[in-house]
């Protein structure tokens, strides 16, 4: 017996391919990772727009210092007659090659209109323009500055957790690496079906059939921020958090992916090595889901599930 797709979403894929079904489509080819940052940039609006209005959400924007002295621009997002005192740093997620503060910006009003905690996301650099660990160093640029002006803020911070989702999720675990190497304790880690493994890029039989974001998708993006040395033992967890080590001391973590999705294994793998060094992990493995399900029916049963635990994790910070 194979994997099958939960039905509403199954019902979504199908819906898709009979649209789809004549149409001459050209896909980016493998490692062509401009193409996919197009192809897949021009996808987030649609998908985006299926979230309900957020008025009460404000933003702001600021721009901090990265390690190499560039200015980075974050989003303060928070929401009227809201202050919890704790806060969320946001990675978009994009494969990291994709993605962007700007394209993300329904997404993370949703999470603050549901939670009523301030997000920063951080506009990021994107490989292969900015490769290696820069993805990481920028989001961490972020999480110091808001160390340093948590007091003007309006935030605590011993409660100040990191999120990011899929390529996203990948960055947003690099950067809680730092903040521990660097002296930052972060009070949670929230991953979303997070990109964490470079070599990650030889197909499963029983998911490559069916994966949404797919084993050529991955090396793609993996090969943009490595370039030759993907695969290799060189590679810092900085850039790929699953060559990490040495667990101890991250940030407890909320670990959440499909079990369908590319990423499943590397994702189990990574909230193992979280218990094994005694690092709290809540780890969700959903049944026929594929990467990215959420994006395919915000009101599928699985995402109303999701968004529940991750509006809890949330609001528990």
């Amino acid at each position: 017996m194979t994997f099958s797709f939960d039905p509403e979403i199954g019902a979504v894929l199908a819906a898709q391919a009979e649209m789809m079904a004549g149409m001459d489509i050209i896909l980016p080819e493998r490692g062509d990772a401009l193409g996919l940052r197009a192809s897949t940039d021009a996808q987030f609006g649609p998908i985006f727009a299926q979230l309900p209005e957020t008025p009460d959400v404000d933003m702001r924007s600021f721009s901090v210092s990265a390690k190499d002295g560039t200015g980075i621009e974050v989003r303060w997002y928070t929401k009227a007659g809201s202050s919890p005192g704790s806060a969320v740093v946001y990675a978009h997620g994009g494969g990291m090659i994709c993605g962007s503060a700007e394209l993300y910006d329904p997404l993370v009003r949703y999470y603050v209109g549901l939670t009523g905690v301030p997000f920063m996301s951080v506009d990021y650099r994107l490989s292969p323009e900015f490769p290696g660990t820069t993805l990481a160093e920028d989001t961490f640029a972020g999480i110091a500055w808001l160390f340093d002006h948590a007091a003007e803020m309006g935030v605590d911070p011993g409660r100040i957790a990191i999120m990011g989702d899929s390529g996203g999720g990948g960055v947003a675990a690099a950067a809680a690496i730092l903040a521990r190497d660097r002296g930052l304790r972060l009070a949670k880690q929230v991953l979303i079906y997070p990109m964490l493994d470079d070599r990650n890029t030889e197909p499963d039989p029983h998911l490559a059939a069916t994966a949404v974001w797919t084993y050529d998708n991955n090396y793609t993006g993996w090969k943009a921020l490595l370039g030759d040395g993907l695969g290799q033992s060189s590679v810092s967890p900085a850039s790929a958090p699953a060559r990490l080590t040495d667990f101890a001391s991250l940030a407890p973590a909320y670990i959440e992916v499909g079990e369908m999705d590319i990423f499943r294994d590397e994702s189990v793998g990574y909230a193992s090595k979280l218990w094994g060094v005694g690092v709290s992990c809540e780890l969700h493995v959903h049944p026929g889901s594929p990467h990215a399900h959420d994006y395919m029916n915000f009101g599928a049963a699985v995402t109303t599930r999701c968004i529940a635990d991750r509006t809890r994790v949330i609001t528990a910070i």
